[in-house]
Formats: C-alpha cells, structure tokens, sequence
C-alpha cells in the first residue's frame, strides 16, 4: 500500500466486529510505529494495550461509569469550547454521525445511546492506551504522543485494521490505572480503539470532509 493511498483512506472507525486481533499483528504495529519522530529521541510514551478480559471489564465499568454520570477528571484537560472555525468542523461531523445513524438532534436518547457505544469503544477488541511521565512541561512530550498515534492509525490501516482515537476511554483515569495497573506519576493522554471494520456500517462510511488548504497554510515569500 502505498503511504499516500493509506493518509486519504484512513478514517476513524465506528463499529467494530468483535473478532480478536492477532497479538503479534498489534505487535509488529507497534514495533514499526517507535521509530516514529520525538524530541532528541526522548521517546516518552508507554503504551499499554487492553485486550480479552481486562478490556472487556474496563469497557463494561467505562460505560457504566458514564451512563450513571460519575464525575469526569481526566488527566489532560479536554477542550469544551472551540474557536468558530473548529466549533463548525467538529459540529458538522457530528452531524454526520448522527445522520449516518438516522439519529435526530432532539433524539436525547438515542444521542445518548450513542455517547454510551463510544465509552464502550464501539466494541473495539484492542484499546492502546498512551501516557507519559508526569513532568514539570508536558506539552513537547503529549506531541511526541500524538505523533506516533498517527503512525499507528496508518499501519493498523496498511494491516487492513481500523482505529479510532478517543478521548472517552480516558475520561476515568482512576478506572484505567486499577485495571491496566498504571503508576501515579504517568498522565494518561490519549487511548486507540483498534479492530476488523464492519465495512458495511453506515457509520464507517459517511462522507469525509477536511478543510481547504487556503484555510490551514499560508506562504510567506517576502
């Protein structure tokens, strides 16, 4: 596959089958992804991954947790509000979910449905989760994170995987470090759903949209 036709057919993945993932396919990903780039090779992540038993406890008490409305401190603080630019882009591809699933906006319960599929990780076999040290300046390092996630989302994609990075499986850091046994003195930052597509799915195949290159660069020449 090549690297371009693998970035434009990547996309985030909303439903999952729940066919297991060969350990040592998750392993070679992973294997690839560390030579991604960091800052004077620091590579500060860890990564835990979640499978069979853990994975299937910390997704039934991650949805229960959010269902009962149990408080939300996650470690790395979540945006809220968005400037106007990227409140529109993140309100058109909700949207776009939601029509996929036929979901009207006043449709309160079936939106919740749906925030509650999310916190059970659309049935993703695999959940990477990604921390770091907890450190005096963090911002260099959670960038470092972020760019071995898009290494991994393009490799588990050349494998023919699908993966979704969200926020809600870190929204109870408590939860994640009782099951998957993280230190103290690690930030949890960000976790992967990771799995066989349902290729079929509506919600896997809605229209895509990003912003126009005028809208993100400018050139400066003089």
């Amino acid at each position: 596959m090549e690297l371009r036709d693998a970035i434009m057919q990547r996309r985030s993945i909303r439903a999952f089958k729940k066919e297991p993932v060969d350990e040592k396919i998750v392993e070679e990903i992973l294997d690839v992804a560390r030579w991604a780039p960091s800052w004077g090779n620091t590579q500060p992540w860890n990564i835990y991954v979640l499978v069979g038993d853990a994975l299937e406890r910390f997704r039934r008490q991650n949805r229960e947790a959010f269902l009962s409305g149990k408080e939300q401190i996650p470690d790395i603080e979540m945006p809220e509000e968005f400037p106007a630019g990227l409140k529109e882009r993140y309100m058109d591809l909700g949207r776009s979910v939601l029509n996929s699933l036929h979901i009207k906006r006043e449709d309160k319960g079936a939106r919740r449905k749906y925030w509650a599929d999310m916190f059970s990780l659309f049935d993703a076999p695999v959940l990477l989760i990604f921390t770091i040290k907890d450190m005096k300046v963090i911002s260099y390092p959670m960038l470092d994170v972020g760019i071995i996630i898009g290494y991994i989302c393009l490799l588990a994609h050349e494998k023919g995987l699908g993966s979704c990075v969200l926020a809600n499986s870190c929204r109870f850091p408590k939860l994640l470090r009782e099951i998957a046994h993280i230190p103290e003195d690690e930030k949890i930052v960000m976790g992967i759903g990771m799995g066989y597509p349902i290729e079929d799915s509506p919600i896997n195949n809605f229209e895509r949209n990003r912003a126009s290159l005028d809208q993100l660069v400018r050139w400066i020449r003089e």
